[in-house]
């Protein structure tokens, strides 16, 4: 059977779909405001999956994905839209996920993101860390704030990436993108020579290793405004996740570090709403001298308590507050708060008293 891909694509787009999954021994099924739905095509065969997959690849992509079963890579289909890929092997048969990159980068204000965000991009130097589960908008959220930058300030921003997912044109500021086994070999590696590359601004992908995170506390303490993403459900835990990735003797110079480098922590996540569509819920931890203090001194426990402290004023938002106000003006119900909360006893009783 043929599919073709550009029409699958299209598909994939005009259903509003976030993912594109291709399976032997399935259909096609595309993933809909967090569910997965299956397409009205044949169940694919393990050859028909190879045979597609194979068609979109180089010949340098091939023999990695041969190697190695297992590839990630980022393309554009003319007038339909840009796509991140993740090829890998099931039951000895090649399947892959595809992930749609809207082609429109979208501004801070078509996502309804939190006004402290415009403020906090204006920042000279310092780590802005924007983490979440898979799926839960980082990379979108990342890329309007680069946006919000380039249509405002006159920057060089690197991006380091894998791969690279949104393209940005430059308007005032200057893009450097680089992608990992393209344009360099590791993200340290990266790192360590955008040093010497002028650059205002660097994104770094993904936080993925202690010689990574090192390396951007250095770039946010030397000038440059980094920002990083981490796999983690809530500020104060990222917090946590990063000193923990350092050795016992380590740790506290890594937390005098972050209690002097870091800027904010935004965690995210993306919840289906009642009728359909989904909201990103932003925790927003913001470093001042109570936060900063409770990082150096190892009193990370205490740090939710702090955020709970003036909401209105500090900027900072916990989960929580935002889950509740939500379900105030029945926007999402109380089953998917409960989901997703990281703090559910206390949303709990909330509940009970709505």
């Amino acid at each position: 059977m043929q599919i073709d891909m550009t029409s699958l694509f299209k598909t994939v787009v005009a259903h509003n779909a976030s993912d594109l999954h291709l399976v032997a021994g399935s259909e096609p099924q595309v993933r809909i405001d967090g569910r997965l739905v299956p397409l009205n095509l044949p169940k694919l065969t393990g050859d028909e999956v190879q045979e597609i997959c194979y068609s979109l690849l180089t010949e340098k992509q091939k023999k990695e994905f041969e190697e190695n079963f297992e590839l990630d890579f980022a393309f554009t289909v003319p007038n339909v839209g840009r796509f991140r890929a993740n090829y890998y092997k099931s039951l000895d048969n090649v399947a892959a996920a595809y992930r749609i990159i809207p082609s429109q980068i979208p501004s801070l204000d078509t996502l309804g993101a939190p006004a402290v965000f415009k403020s906090l991009i204006k920042r000279e130097k310092g780590l802005i860390l924007v983490t979440g589960p898979t799926g839960s908008g980082k990379s979108t959220t990342l890329a309007a704030m680069l946006n919000e930058i380039n249509e405002t300030e006159h920057k060089h921003i690197i991006t380091i990436e894998d791969p690279v997912e949104f393209i940005h044109q430059n308007k005032r500021s200057l893009f450097s993108h680089r992608e990992l086994g393209v344009d360099t070999k590791s993200y340290a590696n990266a790192l360590k020579y955008a040093l010497r590359e002028d650059p205002d601004v660097i994104l770094i992908g993904e936080m993925r290793d202690q010689e990574t995170i090192q390396a951007a506390l250095t770039a946010a303490e030397t000038g440059h405004l980094v920002f990083g993403t981490l796999h983690t459900n809530s500020a104060p835990g990222t917090i946590n996740r990063i000193i923990d990735v350092f050795s016992g003797d380590q740790q506290p110079q890594i937390r005098a570090q972050l209690s002097t480098s870091l800027v904010a922590v935004i965690s995210q996540a993306l919840l289906p709403k009642i009728g359909g569509g989904r909201i990103a819920v932003h925790e927003i931890l913001i470093n001042n001298p109570a936060i900063s203090n409770l990082i150096r001194e190892n009193k990370i426990h205490q740090i939710y308590s702090q955020m709970q402290l003036g909401q209105q004023q500090t900027g900072m938002q916990t989960q929580t507050k935002v889950l509740q106000k939500l379900l105030i003006n029945r926007i999402i119900d109380k089953e998917t708060a409960m989901k997703y909360s990281n703090k559910p006893e206390e949303l709990a009783n909330f509940i009970r008293n709505l």
